[in-house]
């Protein structure tokens, strides 16, 4: 795992910042729970910082450290699962847009990396115009189509292909042996609010893992990468897009 920090912490110094002058942030929000038997704890947390990452490389953003811990009560019947309240969640990220406008970066990107943060889409729209939630619903749907995912996004709930094809081609070292025969489908879930997952799951696994690839999750992550710049051009009109060979010499 100690391997593996370096490229999820952000590395920039303030004098890169300085230089950078972003007006936009970028905050990756993960979680802390179960993923089944051979994804670790973290994995809604490398995959916010991963894709955050990739962002960060084509556009000129200010890169934050993830939230690590979230809103996972659907998976309080797991070990090692840990949650914070949905109150808290508004709290951490409304005291970070409020540190960074201080600093004079008005704009900030949730990246979430876990479906059952839906505060975050709360938060967002009471900011008006100042923040954004990403990837949502079609950044999802064109990247599955780009990448070639075979299961809907419906059944690839959790620990499936989508999840399990990022960890591959980002982080293979953190996968333990078992995802190949791990498929577990669970189409009808519809007390997942009231009764969290254990009714619908033994395992952890809502998906089918057994068809992900390296190469899906490198395909999902630069799709995800392009689709950002809408985003951006939303929130911040004139960002030069460093993805652009001629962006740069454009700036200068």
């Amino acid at each position: 795992m100690n391997s593996v920090i370096p490229s999820l912490l952000p590395q920039d110094t303030t004098t890169d910042e300085r230089v950078r002058r972003a007006r936009v942030a970028v905050l990756p929000v993960g979680s802390f729970e179960q993923h089944g038997p051979f994804l670790p704890l973290a994995t809604d947390t490398v995959i916010a910082c991963t894709i955050a990452a990739e962002i960060a490389a084509a556009h000129p953003v200010l890169r934050l450290p993830p939230v690590t811990i979230s809103c996972s009560h659907e998976h309080a019947d797991w070990p090692g699962t840990v949650s914070i309240s949905a109150r808290t969640l508004y709290s951490v990220v409304d005291d970070i847009a409020g540190s960074l406008r201080r600093s004079g970066v008005t704009r900030l990107v949730l990246v979430n990396g876990h479906g059952g943060n839906y505060v975050l889409g709360n938060i967002v729209q009471e900011a008006r115009g100042q923040m954004a939630l990403f990837p949502g619903l079609q950044d999802w749907e064109q990247a599955r189509s780009a990448a070639g995912i075979e299961t809907s996004l419906d059944d690839d709930m959790h620990a499936g292909e989508i999840e399990t094809s990022i960890l591959l081609h980002a982080h293979p070292e953190l996968l333990r042996p078992g995802y190949e025969s791990a498929d577990h489908p669970a189409d009808d879930r519809k007390h997942l609010l009231t009764l969290g997952m254990a009714p619908y799951t033994g395992s952890g696994v809502i998906g089918r893992p057994s068809r992900a690839t390296a190469g899906k999750g490198r395909d999902l992550l630069a799709s995800l990468a392009g689709s950002f710049g809408d985003y951006l051009g939303v929130l911040d009109p004139g960002a030069p897009d460093l993805s652009d060979p001629g962006a740069a010499t454009a700036e200068e």
